[in-house]
């Protein structure tokens, strides 16, 4: 239907028939809410297919598109149609939002760029739907058709160019919620193990991704046989110029396999130390106990040295050190240190803290209290200055001496021209 058809069947409809279109419509829209309201009651407020409010979900529009364009091939065959002829346009349009700003808000939650391609999704679905309503969709399809661009010897029009970014990212929508739907209905359950979660969703998710990039590309027209000279360029790229991407990329995988360290361990990797937050393909994110996190390539955790603190044991040691008086009662001040760190709730009582007395140093009695905590994630240094503020009080309290530094400082010999006249050699 061209622009004229749509002014000609504008002038034929009545204002009875646009009544009974839109108490058809009303009831399409009417029975597709009840569906969705009664199948999605105990629905995840997350869920692709209901939403939040379940009309903001991608099952409504559909099925109100399904019962409307039914309805409109009923109606055609007695009176001309135009409202539910829109109504169809923009249940499609809506459906297509729907399914792009669902898909990647669930596969992407933190991005910033998901926001940016629902706005572009948008607009080209409304206008789509305008042309389509007015009748200049078509016009303006072979008019794209006719713009062709070279890519070397081979001239592709503007319509095939963008029919194709169409279909793959329709394409990769749908193995992205494939992928999305297996890791949470199946590999939740399944598999227990963070880590092991991680690299099987990567995998599920690279490949799904992958085949479905094969079936855009094929839909399109493209020859996938030119894949493989594309291939051979990329190995001969990744052995040249991309070595230490790669190898970020493969250490990845390999740390998440091995589980040699693990989404929540405490680790030390080049005198900083934190717990790791996530094990990306490429890189490692650990989180320090003051809120500094650092951005580890994966190659660096697999060729140099890393300090896994809770491999073995989750238990944490933290180590405090105080000086007293030499006259101070040697038990009584480790009885002080101990009691202090026990009454800490994060401190552990097996193994119980215990205080020692290590050094002789210049201005007193150097004690060391060992204690152990099961959640350094929760931060250390907030623990030791608990501990440490009770052992200062304690010990006020004991009138037990904290020595101020001292030193002496003996003078052997002074230059006559700084004595005092009264001092100097007649």
């Amino acid at each position: 239907m061209n622009f004229s058809d749509f002014t000609e069947r504008i002038q034929q409809i009545h204002a009875r028939s646009v009544w009974i279109e839109l108490a058809a419509l009303a009831l399409c829209i009417a029975v597709a809410w009840g569906v969705c309201r009664w199948f999605g009651r105990d629905q995840p407020k997350d869920s692709i297919w209901f939403g939040v409010r379940i009309v903001d979900g991608l099952l409504f529009p559909l099925l109100a598109l399904l019962l409307t364009d039914l309805t409109r091939r009923l109606v055609l065959e007695y009176q001309p149609v135009l409202v539910l002829r829109i109504a169809v346009s923009v249940f499609l349009s809506l459906a297509a939002i729907r399914l792009f700003a669902r898909v990647l808000r669930a596969v992407f939650p933190a991005s910033a760029l998901v926001r940016l391609i629902e706005r572009t999704i948008s607009w080209i679905a409304w206008i789509g739907a305008v042309l389509w309503i007015v009748g200049l969709l078509p016009p303006v399809l072979a008019e794209l058709d006719n713009i062709t661009l070279a890519f070397g010897k081979t001239r592709v029009s503007v319509r095939t160019i963008f029919e194709g970014v169409l279909s793959a990212a329709l394409v990769l929508v749908i193995a992205l919620w494939i992928a999305a739907t297996i890791e949470k209905r199946i590999l939740h359950q399944a598999v227990t193990d963070l880590s092991m979660r991680k690299v099987a969703s990567n995998a599920v998710r690279a490949l799904l991704m992958l085949i479905g990039l094969l079936f855009a590309l094929s839909a399109v027209g493209v020859d996938l046989t030119a894949l493989s000279v594309l291939g051979g360029a990329l190995g001969v790229g990744l052995g040249f110029g991309l070595q230490k991407l790669a190898a970020n990329y493969v250490s990845g995988f390999v740390i998440l396999l091995e589980r040699s360290i693990r989404i929540g361990d405490n680790v030390k990797v080049d005198a900083f130390e934190g717990r790791i937050t996530d094990i990306k393909t490429r890189y490692t994110l650990i989180r320090a106990g003051n809120g500094r996190e650092a951005i580890v390539p994966n190659e660096s955790l697999i060729t140099s040295r890393v300090e896994n603190l809770t491999l073995a044991d989750r238990k944490f040691n933290i180590t405090t050190n105080i000086v007293v008086g030499y006259d101070s009662d040697v038990a009584q001040v480790q009885a002080i240190l101990c009691d202090a760190a026990s009454a800490q709730p994060r401190v552990m009582t097996d193994p119980a803290p215990v205080a020692y007395l290590v050094n002789f140093a210049p201005d007193g009695l150097e004690f060391s209290l060992l204690f152990w905590v099961a959640d350094p994630d929760k931060g250390k240094d907030n623990v030791r200055s608990a501990i440490n503020i009770a052992i200062l009080a304690a010990l006020r309290q004991a009138h037990i001496d904290i020595p101020y530094p001292q030193r002496v400082l003996r003078v052997e010999s002074v230059p006559q021209e700084f004595l005092p006249k009264s001092e100097a050699p007649l």
